[in-house]
């Protein structure tokens, strides 16, 4: 195992500026040390670059749409994943059909990428159950809201997909890859220690994501880490690397470097995806309580469509026309995720009760009846409420 993980290592990094191949103002980066890299985008053509665009800007779209949404009372919580979308469109088309995710609870763009239909994300934000898709269809699993839970679960089932012998055999229709998304304040729990612990020694074919967005709710990196989130990969064994979360084609880049890694036998990466969560952790959060406007314009000069946007237009890829077109499709979405979450009834509240074993059991059985009785007491002669 030692052999091939040495012989399988990432790309070496000379220091911890993150991977870059396309700068904030849209100029393509060429260097000795993204050469291993860039060649990974020798399968895009033209259409993939522009695939990539209109995909960040409508997954951009549902999350303004499904942000007002919950302004206006229609969702009881929402996590926007606003400025993330290079590392979430980047990463997530990186993966082919056969591969799994786990995502946490803001891997909006990622879902997107694996065929889920972006208004059922809301069903869980708005509270008409635990997640409205199927998971196993689209090698997306249901959303996660216990921090760090899932890369355990997600390494779990990596070492199960080894154990059923879909790794390594060089069929690429069959040979199958893990990813587990994560924020840096999901690396402060043990968990992602224990998953990265479990995924070393087990040569797991798994991709530990993490999506740096600086702030775990209104706990900076800084304050949770004393090195760049990375290297701790290396103390566990771990090829790592730090690329740049806002370039969508870096994103693209290490993630197929990879997913590759793992789907022939060569074990786990820890990917640091640098980026930054331009809204609120969640609308219930008020991020002008501890950061500044300076920090956010910084950042905002780093905006991750824009740059790829830059990058089309001076490559006479993209232009006015083309935009225009974008704008229909993405006003076309934003009154589909109106429509459909405003449409969506309201469970029975007995429903409560469904799935919590797989089997019936007596305590929920009681819980149940209890419940019923209940709510019979609050029905009058006639019937009504």
């Amino acid at each position: 195992m030692t052999d091939l993980m040495q012989s399988t290592q990432a790309p070496e990094t000379t220091d911890d500026t993150p991977m870059q191949i396309v700068a904030p103002d849209g100029r393509r980066v060429t260097s000795e040390r993204n050469a291993p890299y860039r060649a990974r985008l020798a399968g895009l053509d033209d259409d993939d670059l522009r695939g990539f665009y209109r995909d960040m800007m409508l997954v951009r779209r549902f999350d303004t749409e499904a942000t007002a949404l919950q302004r206006q009372g229609e969702l009881a919580l929402y996590a926007p994943l606003l400025g993330q979308e290079a590392a979430q469109i980047g990463s997530g088309r990186a993966l082919s059909p056969q591969d799994m995710a786990f995502p946490s609870y803001r891997e909006h763009g990622v879902a997107y990428t694996r065929g889920v239909e972006l208004p059922h994300l809301l069903q869980l934000f708005r509270g008409v159950d635990h997640g409205g898709w199927d998971s196993e269809a689209h090698r997306f699993h249901l959303y996660t809201l216990v921090i760090g839970s899932h890369t355990l679960h997600a390494t779990g089932y990596a070492m199960g997909v080894q154990r059923d012998g879909l790794v390594g055999t060089g069929d690429t229709t069959q040979d199958t890859a893990v990813i587990a998304y994560f924020g840096d304040g999901a690396t402060s729990q043990g968990d992602v220690s224990e998953a990265l612990g479990f995924a070393a020694v087990n040569n797991a074919p798994v991709v530990l994501f993490c999506q740096n967005n600086q702030w775990a709710i209104s706990v900076p990196t800084s304050k949770q880490s004393r090195v760049p989130l990375y290297r701790r990969g290396h103390g566990f064994g771990v090829p790592s690397v730090r690329v740049d979360g806002n370039d969508v084609l870096a994103c693209y880049a290490a993630t197929t470097e990879a997913l590759e890694r793992a789907r022939t036998g060569g074990g786990p990466t820890f990917i640091e995806a640098v980026t930054y969560r331009m809204g609120a952790h969640t609308t219930s959060d008020d991020p002008t309580r501890y950061r500044t406007s300076a920090e956010e314009d910084y950042w905002r000069d780093r905006d991750p469509i824009d740059r790829l946007r830059i990058l089309l237009r001076t490559e006479g890829l993209w232009d006015d026309e083309a935009e225009a077109a974008l704008a229909v499709e993405a006003d076309a979405l934003g009154e589909r995720v109106r429509t459909y979450v405003r449409g969506l009834g309201r469970p029975a509240a007995s429903s409560m009760f469904d799935h919590v074993y797989a089997t019936e059991n007596s305590l929920v059985t009681e819980d149940r009846t209890w419940f019923a009785d209940y709510e019979a007491s609050f029905t009058d002669q006639g019937g009504a409420r």
